[in-house]
């Protein structure tokens, strides 16, 4: 049975409190059991406090899932953060990389918010909501697309093939990462995702110089 939390919660910030409760409770027991009176019961206020800030179950698992999206973008960004590469070429490629290996890890390390983070992203315009963005104020999908025009602006790619490239980068890693979540890949030992995980964004991002003409 979920205890009540109350410990962060101040008056004035209840949305913020029930918002983190449904993103502990998604990442404890699934997406399925972010509901208003399991957020409410975990922050320690009564169910109809909840209604002043959320309509009902679907706002509530909405504002959680950018919240989870959030959280996705700083993992995103810590990865982009280690590269070390001065030569801009290998530079652009390798904070490439880390976007595609920072969506996987953090896919494989939580897997039931990266479930959740889906319910964020209704259609393409929620993913540049600010709610959604890392410490950079970049969302995943901009931290993604960012990648990609830095591409374009050293003449690796050319800037018409940002767009389709973004797609086809996200399309190749969310692939996998519901594969290893949820698919046949869901019972292959992590060290061996992780293996694929590393080549399947390598194989990827080759794709991705072979538009532009040039492997770097």
């Amino acid at each position: 049975m979920d205890q009540a939390t109350p410990a962060g919660y101040h008056h004035g910030n209840l949305r913020a409190a029930l918002i983190r409760a449904g993103y502990e409770l998604a990442v404890e027991h699934g997406p399925e059991s972010v509901t208003l009176r399991a957020a409410t019961r975990r922050v320690g206020v009564s169910p109809t406090a909840a209604y002043r800030h959320f309509a009902g179950i679907d706002e509530l698992r909405f504002a959680v899932g950018l919240l989870a999206l959030r959280e996705l973008a700083t993992a995103m960004e810590s990865h982009q953060q280690a590269v070390r590469e001065i030569d801009p070429a290998a530079r652009a490629r390798a904070l490439l990389e880390a976007v595609g290996t920072g969506y996987l890890a953090f896919s494989l390390d939580h897997p039931e918010a990266f479930r959740i983070g889906l319910l964020g992203l209704v259609g393409m315009e929620h993913a540049e909501l600010p709610e959604s963005a890392g410490e950079t104020g970049r969302t995943p999908f901009q931290l993604l697309t960012d990648a990609l025009r830095n591409l374009a602006t050293i003449g690796v790619l050319a800037p018409a093939d940002v767009e389709p490239a973004a797609i086809h980068c996200w399309s190749s890693v969310h692939g996998f990462a519901s594969l290893a979540i949820q698919g046949p890949l869901r019972g292959t030992p992590r060290e061996v995702q992780d293996l694929l995980a590393r080549r399947l964004v390598r194989d990827v991002v080759d794709g991705v110089l072979a538009i532009g003409g040039g492997r770097h």
